[in-house]
């Protein structure tokens, strides 16, 4: 270790990267009992304005990674906030030089997972603990309190545990972090939360939409629609939040704001993380995979230009009972949404059988209760579900989903069958029904693929009557004979 400027070692945790989400993250634990941050960004002045701006934090500033980790009280530990990619390795390198055998490297950005398990691999080998931490909840919640999903060692938790804790959000007096298992775990729980994130998102667009072109309300109206619903079953952030964009007016046109928007949707990775991850691991996650696709459909002004000319329904749209079909879109959200959840929990289920880390489910629906994104009041029922069965094979299954789904199904098939009609796309409420009729049929097709696959590949097949694996010769006297 490269001998570090004399300075005196009195904070508990350090951040290096001070943009906003780092800034505020600094803040959030400096309010904390306890807690004394040092702080440290690549440009100095960015950690000057810092300190100036908030003196009641008591920053301890630092210009150099030296100076940073003679600061820090043993272990010594340090919340990366750089973007992703190339900055953060590089500042893992800088850490690693200066830091010893128990210290602590969080990275708290939004990593790829593998990137992750590469990162911790390679800092495990020099003594000190490197821990992928998935944080939700966008500026505000870094600032007062976001959901926190940390990975690492059993060993780093124990000093991490208590820092985390103390700057989390808060759900019904549980504070929302959890270890959530080794090495890349935490930053794969991320993704899949941010997967989940995309799907919702899609969904409620979709059910706006349809309420728009279906009853010609105005977004004002709409977000009336949605406030209300705000205060069901389908209580939770996103519902909230959309209902203060629908009310927005532009202040230079006076047209509501969501008329203003350019309707191509940006992406930032995690949703396509998710949906690779899924194929690799052989899970169907086709309302977020959608939901993807969606965005990136949006994203295609020339195609979608080309496309207008093309042919849709002779019959215009209408709808003869405003308030039945309000109430079977919001079913249908419902319903959508429990898929979406049942399909990223199935995900996660099966990334951890597959990295051998040991997840709780019923604990991770608990940390998303508060300060994330996709916090909703119907996790509590998800938390239960789990609690009342560990080893519950998939989430709809759970009696109180299992209900709802019954209840909602009929305006679910409603909803799906009216877009149809109408020519209006809703390629997640469609393909999450579609994966619902998917699981609880007796017997899907796949036979016919599975006869394709051996007539054109020799792939073989398996049967319904007895075991073992079977090929069709099918030239000739098409004689089937055990592979």
């Amino acid at each position: 270790m490269t001998e570090p400027a004399a300075h005196d070692p009195s904070a508990n945790i350090g951040v290096v990267g001070l943009a906003v989400m780092g800034a505020n993250l600094a803040r959030n634990l400096a309010s904390r009992e306890g807690n004394t941050v040092a702080v440290l960004n690549r440009s100095p002045e960015r950690t000057d304005r810092l300190v100036a701006d908030h003196p009641e934090a008591g920053f301890v500033p630092t210009s150099s990674y030296e100076e940073f980790a003679a600061s820090l009280s043993r272990p010594r530990t340090a919340i990366i906030m750089v973007q992703a990619g190339a900055a953060t390795d590089a500042t893992i390198d800088e850490l690693v030089r200066v830091f010893e055998p128990g210290d602590i490297i969080v990275d708290g950005g939004n990593a790829f997972f593998p990137d992750t398990i590469r990162r911790e691999r390679a800092v495990r080998e020099t003594g000190i603990n490197f821990v992928g931490a998935g944080i939700s909840g966008g500026e505000e919640g870094a600032l007062n309190g976001p959901s926190i999903m940390p990975g690492g060692s059993d060993e780093a938790w124990q000093t991490l545990g208590p820092i985390l804790r103390s700057i989390a959000a808060v759900a019904e007096g549980e504070p929302c972090v959890t270890h959530v298992g080794h090495d890349g775990a935490g930053h794969f729980v991320k993704m899949v939360h941010n997967g989940i994130e995309y799907a919702d998102m899609q969904l409620i667009a979709e059910a706006y939409d349809l309420i728009r072109r279906g009853t010609g309300r105005s977004p004002a109206e709409i977000a009336e629609i949605f406030a209300e619903w705000n205060t069901g079953e389908l209580e939770s952030y996103l519902v909230e939040i959309t209902a203060e964009v629908l009310r927005q007016v532009d202040a230079a046109t006076c047209e509501p704001l969501v008329d203003v928007i350019l309707d191509q949707a940006g992406a930032k990775g995690t949703g396509a993380w998710t949906v690779q991850t899924a194929l690799a691991l052989g899970v169907p996650v086709s309302g977020i995979a959608e939901a993807t696709f969606a965005r990136s459909l949006s994203s295609r002004p020339e195609q979608r230009a080309a496309a207008r000319a093309l042919p849709g329904p002779e019959a215009a749209f209408v709808v003869e009972d405003d308030a039945a079909f309000i109430e079977d879109v919001r079913q249908a959200l419902y319903a959508s949404k429990i898929v979406a959840y049942s399909q990223g929990f199935d995900e996660i289920r099966s990334g951890a059988a597959e990295h051998r880390w040991s997840i709780d489910l019923g604990a991770i629906a608990r940390i998303w209760r508060a300060g994330c994104i996709i916090r909703a009041q119907f996790l509590n029922r998800i938390a239960e579900a789990y609690a009342a069965d560990p080893e519950l094979p998939v989430l709809m299954a759970a009696p109180y989903f299992s209900d709802a789904l019954s209840r909602g199904q009929g305006a679910w098939r409603r909803v799906v069958a009216a877009a149809a009609r109408a020519g209006i796309p809703t390629p997640a409420f469609a393909s999450s029904l579609a994966y619902y009729d998917g699981l609880r049929a007796e017997r899907l097709p796949a036979a016919l693929i599975q006869g394709q696959r051996d007539f054109f590949g020799a792939h073989t097949y398996r049967r319904v009557d007895r075991p073992g694996g079977f090929h069709t010769l099918w030239s000739g006297d098409r004689t089937e004979i055990e592979a």
